[in-house]
């Protein structure tokens, strides 16, 4: 026995509704005698008769009514698969938006994880959005399918660790530390941090201000309110605070006025990718963590 097919199911389902070959047929867009050779085929494909025919009327056999449900949820099945199918087909020639917390994309791995994305899926147009420090909460909030983060991370977003490394000041040319080739948390205890806008997680705030000092006490903000770097970087050159930035600082954000020093008991930087757990594994999102998988382990990316 040969399997039924779809379209025969269909036109058996269509009969099945009007009981009248010549209605069915018309509904069908099909001439009659062809749409009665399908039935036909579908019978012998079955091996039974599935319509009672006469001169005055047409019926479904018993078998027919009892195979009727059957053949509406095969129907039913094919019409979710292809939906589903063009749902993944359109997701895998869509768009990804990622979110980038400041100039992180230029951060090694990160260039490579979005050419393997790229090379791997190139009908995806990869949307990247420069973001402030409120760049985890983005994620949160769903405004980006992904991002690229420094950790903290806030609770509620998932991340795979990219690398990591030592941290430096950003401190006014002329302030009398910024000549010294090293220094300790110790040395810049009494310097004010660039304020923070409450937009900013607490956690990430504490984190990157360094607090508390050495000492145990609170450390000290400047009046300001800032959401990103570019923003604290015309206040440091001027002399009203410093920032904890990553070493690698220095070549993105060269600034005439501002020195970059080591701080050798800074905690290190760690950068992430971050999702929400429910976009984990959708489509592109998992196609961008299969890529930075890939590229941690030195793979080839295996996408679409």
């Amino acid at each position: 026995m040969r399997y039924p097919s779809i379209q025969q199911l269909q036109l058996f389902l269509l009969l099945a509704e009007e009981l009248h070959f010549g209605r069915a047929a018309r509904r069908a867009f099909m001439a009659q005698p062809t749409f009665s050779r399908h039935i036909t085929a579908l019978e012998e494909r079955l091996g039974v008769a599935l319509v009672d025919r006469t001169t005055r009327r047409v019926a479904l056999s018993a078998a027919g009514e009892a195979l009727v449900g059957r053949a509406r949820t095969v129907v039913e099945a094919a019409d979710e698969l292809r939906r589903e199918a063009a749902a993944q087909a359109d997701a895998t020639a869509g768009r990804i938006v990622i979110g980038s917390l400041e100039a992180i994309t230029s951060m090694d791995p990160v260039p490579a994880v979005l050419d393997e994305l790229r090379e791997a899926w190139p009908h995806v147009e990869v949307d990247l959005v420069r973001m402030g420090f409120d760049a985890g909460p983005a994620v949160l909030r769903g405004d980006v399918d992904a991002a690229f983060l420094f950790l903290p991370a806030p609770d509620g977003v998932q991340t795979l660790t990219l690398a990591g490394g030592p941290r430096c000041v950003a401190i006014a040319d002329g302030h009398p530390l910024a000549a010294r080739d090293r220094l300790t948390l110790a040395d810049l205890a009494d310097e004010p941090r660039i304020g923070w806008s409450e937009q900013v997680p607490r956690a990430f705030r504490d984190f990157w201000s360094a607090g508390p000092r050495p000492d145990g006490g609170p450390v000290r903000f400047s009046r300001h309110a800032i959401v990103d770097y570019e923003s604290a970087l015309p206040l440091i050159a001027m002399g009203q605070g410093i920032q904890f930035p990553p070493g690698a600082t220095r070549w993105l954000y060269p600034r005439r006025g501002v020195s970059y020093v080591d701080v050798t008991d800074l905690e290190p930087w760690t950068a992430v990718l971050g999702w929400l757990p429910s976009r984990r594994d959708t489509p592109l999102v998992a196609a961008l963590r299969q890529a930075a998988g890939h590229v941690l382990r030195g793979l080839p990316c295996d996408g679409v």
